[in-house]
């Protein structure tokens, strides 16, 4: 002890002693506390990522029943016309124009609003 007191000396040497071993175990606790936090939080995130999922899944069988329910609701005839004027479109209907120009030079089928002079 560095100055006499009234207490007993065995007394403040106790205290002292109590109090650097509370200072000393603080880092300890307090990196404790942390990472009780981060494993906490990251079990969050990840229930959220369930959820999320979840919620995904069923969104998607929401929207694949009811582009089921459209397919059911259709007129099959008018289906069809739909899927044959679609499929007219784009690079087959320049199929189809080329093979009638081929056509037309073999003689088998004249082309409409050509003036090729030949019937």
């Amino acid at each position: 002890m560095a100055f006499p007191t009234a207490v007993n000396d065995q007394i403040t040497d106790a205290v002292t002693q109590s109090n650097v071993k509370v200072i000393g175990e603080a880092p300890a606790f307090a990196m404790g506390s942390i990472y009780q936090s981060l494993a906490h939080s990251t079990g969050i995130l990840f229930e959220n990522a369930v959820a999320a999922q979840q919620q995904q899944n069923t969104l998607a069988l929401a929207a694949a029943n009811q582009g089921v329910m459209q397919i059911y609701t259709l007129d099959t005839t008018a289906a069809a016309g739909a899927t044959e004027k679609v499929a007219q479109t784009g690079v087959s209907d320049n199929l189809s124009s080329l093979m009638t120009v081929l056509k037309a030079f073999t003689g088998t089928k004249p082309v409409k609003g050509l003036n090729s002079g030949s019937p």
